[in-house]
């Protein structure tokens, strides 16, 4: 079975580049360009992990992150912030991201802490 990744992303390149990446992996990928895009996929089935970027145009990754983390459905999925402005303190701090990853990355380093995560997740 397929793992499933949702990956909210603002930028159209990195989007077009993740998604080609992990689908190379055999991963099922959702995308969302903005918090709407986000909010609307809600309805439908819920991923294995999300992957967050944290400036989005219409708010940010952060809130997303507070929103999955408080909803009883996906509170146990894991998350990935991503992100080119913020600090890691400052995500970690916010309590609520799995993982963190700067950008831009390095694709084979996120594909790592995407495994690790939906591998060696035991809640």
């Amino acid at each position: 079975m397929k793992k499933y990744i949702h990956v909210v992303e603002d930028n159209e390149d990195i989007r077009y580049i993740v998604e080609f990446f992990l689908s190379d992996y055999d991963y099922e990928v959702q995308l969302s360009a903005n918090v709407k895009d986000f909010i609307s996929s809600m309805q439908g089935p819920l991923p294995d992990l999300y992957l967050l970027d944290v400036m989005l145009p219409d708010g940010n990754g952060l809130e997303i992150c507070k929103h999955i983390k408080t909803n009883e459905r996906t509170k146990h999925t894991p998350v990935i912030i991503m992100s080119a402005h913020s600090n890691e303190n400052e995500v970690r701090t916010e309590g609520c991201a799995d993982d963190f990853i700067s950008k831009p990355f390095d694709l084979h380093d996120l594909v790592a802490r995407i495994e690790k995560h939906l591998h060696g997740h035991h809640s």
